[in-house]
């Protein structure tokens, strides 16, 4: 995957591209400044977060963790997630277990 390349072209917040293997899934994503990622649950499996580019609110149950360019965060399964972009554009990966598709749940609001 050739990050820069793939930037240059993206013009949506989201998905930009990803690497599969039997084994594993690596997602690159971005997300303009202000953008989010909704609150969900993955019942499935823990994820890991590295920042390349940009600034970013990671919220996992009732926790709060700033990410930065450099950094890295992992979510383990079954936790409620949620991630906001504070400093963007923001440009990250995100790794895991391969696995079928699946949408997240997203929990009940009281």
């Amino acid at each position: 995957m050739n990050i820069e390349e793939v930037l240059h072209k993206v013009q949506h917040d989201g998905p930009a591209t990803s690497i599969n293997s039997e084994q594993l899934n690596v997602n690159l994503l971005h997300l303009s400044q202000g953008a989010s990622i909704p609150q969900h649950i993955n019942d499935e499996l823990d994820v890991l977060f590295v920042v390349i580019q940009g600034t970013c609110k990671l919220f996992v149950d009732n926790q709060t963790t700033v990410l930065r360019t450099g950094m890295a965060a992992v979510v383990p399964a079954g936790r409620v997630r949620a991630l906001r972009c504070t400093i963007g554009p923001l440009v990250y990966l995100t790794c895991h277990r391969r696995r079928a598709p699946l949408m997240p749940k997203i929990p009940e609001r009281n």
